[in-house]
């Protein structure tokens, strides 16, 4: 109960502040927002986290690479279950397969994991996000959209972190202590993002929309189980993978329907209904995961 209250409870809250917010129709400027959280904060938060990690260079790879199983395991699970179904594919094979590891996963992974959690939910989310950003996107698009990947700020991020992590770089105090400043600004601003978001986005087919729901937060779940005992994960590490494995749909997905007009307003749905779902499933898992 202690990990629900202490993870979950705080998560929610702000995410229904950044709600409210947008209900209200407070002042929230999303385009700036999203560009510190995008350009600035997420970059430093993964930099930071990489080179002050307790992990091995071993086990993140290997957590990494039970990201990269997890993905073809919701990609073929998606494709089958879609096909039976008689639903399109390119509009939400992407939903389902992509989980929101970032404004949602890193925070509940970092509440109740502590910083060990989360150094293990940032080389999930790299790899998911990359993912997204390239394989999500090409499926939307019906087309190759590999280059676009190489602008992330990510890429860099991850790179020099992985480099000063390996050879041990002392990196001078008063920048260590900026990246401290900045990287702690990115997990509350993407719970009030995430917030605003849901607020704005529409629900037009609930029924299709909650056994998708329940899909993607089920499957997760069975492959997020499977892939960790497969794997031999134990601690921080398999409560950041089960973890981010179940999480409900990443909200870029909506960005990519708009962008080649593959549905968005039931994938819009679709990520509303997961995500007022995972209010439900969330405590349920941590419980599971605290014994």
């Amino acid at each position: 109960m202690q990990v629900i209250l202490f993870a979950a409870v705080p998560v929610l809250l702000t995410i229904l502040v950044g709600y409210f917010i947008s209900r209200f129709n407070r002042p929230f400027d999303k385009k700036t927002i999203t560009f510190i959280v995008g350009t600035i904060g997420t970059p430093v938060l993964i930099f930071y986290s990489l080179i002050h990690t307790s992990a091995t260079m071993e086990s993140l790879v290997l957590i990494g690479g039970a990201t990269l199983l997890s993905i073809i395991c919701f990609l073929s699970i998606g494709f089958i279950v879609l096909r039976l179904a008689g639903l399109s594919v390119s509009a939400f094979l992407p939903s389902l397969s992509f989980p929101n590891t970032g404004n949602l996963g890193l925070p509940l992974s970092y509440y109740a994991f502590g910083e060990e959690g989360l150094n293990y939910a940032i080389a999930i989310f790299v790899v998911v996000a990359l993912s997204n950003h390239t394989l999500g996107q090409t499926i939307a698009a019906g087309r190759g959209k590999w280059k676009n990947v190489l602008s992330n700020p990510v890429i860099p991020a991850v790179v020099l972190g992985i480099l000063v992590f390996y050879f041990q770089i002392r990196v001078p105090i008063w920048l260590d202590n900026t990246f401290e400043i900045l990287s702690g600004l990115t997990i509350p601003l993407m719970l009030l993002m995430l917030g605003t978001s849901l607020a704005s986005i529409p629900v037009t087919t609930f029924k299709r929309s909650a056994w998708l729901a329940f899909l993607r937060i089920g499957m997760g779940m069975m492959v997020g189980f499977g892939l960790s005992e497969l794997f031999g994960f134990t601690g921080a590490a398999r409560g950041a993978f089960i973890l981010q494995c179940s999480m409900p749909v990443a909200i870029y997905n909506y960005v990519y329907s708009q962008m080649y007009d593959r549905a968005p307003e039931d994938v819009a749905s679709f990520i509303v209904v997961s995500t007022v779902l995972s209010v439900i499933t969330i405590p349920i898992l941590l419980s599971w995961l605290a014994i």
